[in-house]
């Protein structure tokens, strides 16, 4: 069911093409992806971790609504351009990351990652669940995939931030 489309100043456009990210043609979950690191960062400065986990839960609640409205508008599931669910995903697989370029770097392809492969549930979630709630959530297991292998990384890879001194 399509109805008109949204103009692009439209709060459920903004909010699901993360201010335009999205409609980038090529790969536009990455460039979505890449456009909220530094949100994270600067809400990882300001707030902390929890400011971060916050932000995500936020964008997460923010992004069904905006999603669904917006894939309504273009007549499809879950068009390419949204990528507000990655911004919230990508929040949530920061949360833990110190503000240190690599690791974010690092945190970043662990989150695409999941994001691309889908690992249960959230390839049931993405199959399964319809409409804003379906495209949002599938990413926050990514993110929380991401986050539990960062975690994991952490505790097993010692890194005091002289691998790549040039940074």
């Amino acid at each position: 069911m399509s109805t008109s489309p949204l103009k692009f100043l439209h709060p459920a456009t903004l909010i699901s093409t993360w201010f335009g990210s999205g409609l980038i043609k090529f790969a536009p979950g990455t460039w979505g992806s890449l456009a909220a690191l530094p949100f994270a960062w600067i809400i990882s400065a300001q707030f902390g971790w929890v400011g971060l986990v916050v932000a995500s839960l936020l964008a997460y609640g923010i992004g069904i609504w905006a999603s669904d409205k917006y894939s309504k508008a273009l007549g499809k599931e879950d068009p390419g351009s949204v990528v507000i669910d990655e911004v919230a995903g990508q929040w949530l697989a920061l949360a833990i990351v110190p503000l240190d370029p690599v690791l974010y770097l690092i945190s970043f392809l662990l989150f695409r990652f999941f994001d691309i492969v889908k690992v249960f549930p959230a390839n049931w979630l993405d199959k399964n669940v319809k409409g804003g709630l379906g495209i949002m959530s599938d990413d926050m297991v990514a993110g929380l995939y991401a986050l539990i292998i960062f975690y994991l990384f952490q505790l097993f890879i010692p890194y005091d931030g002289e691998m790549f001194k040039f940074f």
